[in-house]
């Protein structure tokens, strides 16, 4: 009997805490993804995904969460359409086998109730590889137009594209890619 009142304890635990976590929805005029890299020694090129959605959890005294991200690989905005097509590509992204590349993460730094680094998992053509995210920027307050609670951050990554099956031409065009990442996101 005590067992049982032991477990009932636990479960009665893990869903309070379930319940404590706030669910927020990102905001698709004001979330993306943007990359530079070296080109040919010449220039760092800029492009990115327009369209970036997901969803975070952030527990009730902003020291944990999750992060569910999904970056959809044709929306990759170049400012040329030759070059979308061709990003778009089997060369690399191969956007219509692989329409979504994907970030999830459970593991979130807090310093006094602000999100400072992210480790999570980064998907792109079905690889998976540790990605780690620091946070410059991290913020959250009623947005005075919406009347919303919102958060928004800004982070940034470095990654190695060849890892994951985008390295045509490289050493020519850089392997090392550096992300920039803006979020702004509104509580369910």
């Amino acid at each position: 009997m005590k067992f049982f009142y032991i477990n009932a304890l636990l479960l009665a635990l893990v869903t309070s805490s379930a319940q404590a976590a706030e669910t927020y929805i990102t905001d698709p005029e004001h979330t993306f993804v943007s990359f530079s890299y070296k080109h040919l020694a010449y220039s760092i090129q800029s492009s990115r995904f327009d369209r970036v959605n997901g969803t975070i959890t952030l527990n009730d005294q902003m020291d944990g969460g999750t992060i569910d991200i999904d970056i959809e690989t044709g929306s990759v905005s170049t400012g040329s359409d030759t070059f979308n097509k061709l990003l778009r590509s089997e060369d690399y992204f191969s956007s219509e086998k692989f329409p979504i590349a994907k970030f999830t993460s459970d593991k979130l730094t807090f310093n006094n109730q602000a999100i400072t680094s992210i480790s999570g998992e980064l998907t792109i053509k079905g690889i998976t590889k540790p990605i780690n995210i620091e946070v410059s920027n991290f913020a959250c307050s009623r947005n005075f137009i919406t009347l919303k609670y919102m958060c928004g951050a800004n982070a940034n990554a470095k990654l190695s594209r060849s890892e994951f099956d985008l390295g045509k031409y490289v050493p020519f065009v850089g392997d090392e890619i550096s992300l920039n990442i803006v979020v702004e996101a509104s509580r369910e």
